[in-house]
């Protein structure tokens, strides 16, 4: 119940919503020229604001404190000025890559001598839904706006002072470019029927693409009226295959599971071929050993590496996002192939081998959104794939697969041109 006067979330969320919906129109038709001076002034209010940038930012960690968060939670939360520095130039990076609407692309002429292309365009309005670090507000702000959508961001109310304060920065700079400021939304209540009217506000966006745990990925999946961009988690897979170069085998295991091991595209099972074990095992064993891995191992991996703690059936599907590692020797790339079937995420996935027969094997036969030979699953992202940024991860098919960067953030249309032609 409310008070009489009071505005309610609901009526604060649609009407971001419909004012989105109306700038969409604008920045859709926006030249490059005109969303890069606007994205430059972005990453100048960035800078020119930081002192109150981190004013804000510290209203957020004395309530974090108070509320008890981790360690960990607090330092993705807080903003320093080398973040907000790296803030401001990721938006500068966005502005060099080359604007994807507009491109005309499998021109061809049909029999009647109509043209038929192509056109790609912008999405529309694009809602996101996410967790704790503040930069994401600028970062997919900064996406949204050089592929010509208008974008709503609902963050976590623990960087509710700081999301708030970025979106006037970039709203500022919006308007300051003459583009409309509800381009870019935030929204300011943080109870959760904020996320339930945005998942229902069907009339208004067009994609939903939360960002978070695999439990606010479900639970927005789940309720959503619209289209979501689903990566619940990222079980990530490398099988050596017989006939590895195991020197670079050890180093590419290694990699992908130690570089960084509390992200999605990290190695969180290792599969070996039968005839590659007894050599391979022990080396890469006490390689991950020097880095403080724990290995979890099926009876013959445990056989060949008595440290290593026997596997539970829970191992082979965890994204464990830590020093653990779930080992399986298997005796054919098919039972590689079946295991990733059964357990894997669809995200990323390797295989190590000398046989380029065999490789492209079993590329085609593994179906996630990126599939390596002879390198780690590290690379699965946005900058590394070549993209320049990403605003998030895949494990969807429709409508995009993968890391996804501006040309992901839009579609296409069917132009024609034509002399005349009627049908008859």
């Amino acid at each position: 119940m409310t008070t009489p006067g009071t505005v309610t979330t609901r009526e604060i969320v649609l009407a971001a919503c419909r004012a989105a919906r109306a700038a969409s129109a604008r920045i859709a038709t926006a030249t490059a020229p005109e969303k890069n001076a606007a994205l430059a002034a972005m990453a100048r209010g960035l800078r020119e604001r930081a002192d109150w940038l981190r004013m804000e930012n510290r209203r957020d960690l004395d309530a974090a404190g108070s509320r008890g968060l981790s360690g960990a939670m607090l330092d993705r939360l807080t903003l320093t000025d080398a973040r907000i520095e790296q803030m401001a130039a990721g938006i500068e990076e966005v502005i060099a890559l080359p604007d994807p609407v507009g491109e005309i692309e499998k021109m061809g002429r049909r029999p009647n001598g109509l043209l038929v292309g192509r056109m790609r365009i912008p999405l529309g309005v694009i809602g996101i839904i996410y967790e704790s670090r503040p930069n994401v507000t600028a970062d997919a702000a900064a996406l949204c706006v050089k592929s010509g959508n208008a974008v709503i961001l609902r963050g976590g109310s623990e960087a509710i002072c700081s999301n708030t304060a970025i979106g006037t920065i970039l709203r500022d700079a919006m308007t300051a470019a003459g583009l409309p400021a509800d381009s870019v939304a935030v929204v300011g209540r943080t109870d959760r029927e904020a996320i339930d009217v945005m998942l229902g506000a069907e009339e208004y966006i067009d994609l939903i693409i939360p960002r978070g745990g695999e439990g606010l990925i479900r639970s927005v999946a789940e309720k959503s009226r619209i289209p979501v961009i689903k990566h619940y988690k990222g079980v990530c897979h490398v099988y050596v295959d017989e006939g590895a170069d195991l020197a670079q085998a050890v180093a590419v295991c290694v990699n992908a599971k130690t570089q960084r091991p509390g992200v999605c595209n990290a190695m969180e099972t290792l599969l070996v071929h039968e005839k590659a074990a007894p050599a391979f095992l022990p080396a890469v064993a006490e390689a991950l050993k020097d880095r403080g891995v724990e290995l979890r191992g099926c009876p013959r991996t445990v056989a060949l590496v008595p440290w290593a703690k026997p596997a539970a059936e829970e191992d082979w599907g965890a994204e464990y996002l830590d020093l653990i590692l779930a080992v399986r020797v298997v005796p054919a790339m098919e039972d590689a192939v079946a295991h990733i079937r059964k357990y894997g995420s669809l995200h990323t996935e390797a295989i190590l081998t000398k046989d380029y027969a065999r490789a492209m094997r079993f590329v085609r036969a593994v179906d996630s959104s990126l599939v390596l030979v002879n390198a780690s699953t590290r690379f699965n992202d946005g900058f590394e794939l070549g993209l320049g940024a990403e605003i998030g991860i895949s494990t969807t098919k429709l409508h995009a697969f993968g890391p996804m960067g501006l040309t992901e953030l839009t579609t296409t249309k069917f132009i024609a041109f034509g002399d005349g032609q009627v049908r008859g």
